[in-house]
């Protein structure tokens, strides 16, 4: 296994226990249920809350993650109230290895984090 390929294994498990731990902190609601959506072939991650709320159907991914070929994380979305990159770098994630994919391409540069 290479360098890149353990640091995707590595960042997998990582967003694993990301996605669970804020599964585990919303739970369910009584007409909705969050779902773990991971795809290892694609090394994509998401958190996703489906059901009903106040009659309407709720269709929401809370979090989506992607890790690219080059072994960067890119947070996708994040509709949480917490700063999952702050969580990322308390896993030992660098900030190199972070990008803001949810911030336009031409604001990354300005971050903390990879611009790519």
């Amino acid at each position: 296994m290479g360098k890149v390929s353990e640091k995707i294994a590595r960042y997998s498990s990582i967003l694993r226990e990301i996605l669970q731990q804020h599964a585990n902190d919303y739970g369910p609601g009584e007409e909705t249920e969050d779902k773990i959506i991971v795809d290892t072939e694609h090394n994509y991650f998401q958190l996703a809350r489906i059901g009903w709320y106040k009659g309407r159907r709720l269709e929401s991914i809370i979090l989506h993650f992607d890790i690219k070929p080059d072994g960067k994380i890119w947070l996708q979305t994040n509709w949480t109230e917490e700063q999952i990159t702050d969580e990322l770098l308390r896993k030992g994630v660098p900030r190199e290895d972070i990008v803001l994919g949810l911030q336009p391409p031409e604001y990354r540069p300005y971050t903390e984090f990879a611009a790519a």
